[in-house]
């Protein structure tokens, strides 16, 4: 018995998004940018050269690989585990890299031949993502950041009016966000 389609990785919703896999309101079935929803607004880095990066800096786990690369990214690219550990298998299987267990954990370190290929890549596949995102997308998540961290201290310690003040504030910015994509000259 089938319960439901299969949905693809890129098509599940993403943490912290509210209207899952669909994109937000008013923008159609499959969120105005194709099947999959909000669309990928960065290419997709090179997990296998960016771990070969990172581990010729010094040995790592897993996870704090991800977190590197979250880091080094301004959080425009942080690989899922379910890319991560199978590259690092591969790495490990193909005798680039090596792993030991330590506190339960894998710390990962360059073989002789995952160093060559490591000094053999040009530039650190981070910086082709970050280059890729583009300085609005940075300084957006960077924006976002603040303005949530601003919310968050005014619903925390705020008056009851100063936090309707707020949500009115955000609201507003909402409102005017979307009437810069629909072109409208009133929003601005």
């Amino acid at each position: 018995m089938r319960y439901g389609r299969f949905i693809a990785p890129e098509e599940r919703p993403r943490r912290g998004d509210p209207f899952g896999p669909w994109g937000g309101p008013g923008f159609g079935h499959h969120g105005g940018r194709g099947r999959g929803g909000r669309g990928r607004r960065t290419r997709r880095g090179n997990v296998r050269a960016a771990l070969l990066a990172l581990l010729a800096e010094r040995p790592m786990h897993g996870y704090e690989m991800i977190q590197e690369l979250d880091e080094r990214t301004g959080g425009v690219w942080r690989p899922s585990p379910g890319s991560v550990y199978p590259t690092l298998q591969m790495l490990e299987d193909e005798g680039r890299v090596t792993s030991e267990e330590q506190g339960g954990k894998r710390l990962f370190s360059l073989s002789e031949a995952g160093r060559e290929e490591a000094a053999g890549q040009d530039a650190a596949p981070w910086e082709e993502v970050t280059e890729a995102a583009g300085e609005n997308a940075l300084r957006g998540r960077e924006a976002v950041g603040q303005l949530m961290g601003a919310l968050h201290q005014v619903m925390s310690v705020g008056s009851e009016s100063q936090k309707t003040r707020a949500l009115e504030v955000v609201n507003d910015a909402r409102r005017r966000l979307y009437g810069i994509l629909a072109d409208d000259p009133e929003a601005e």
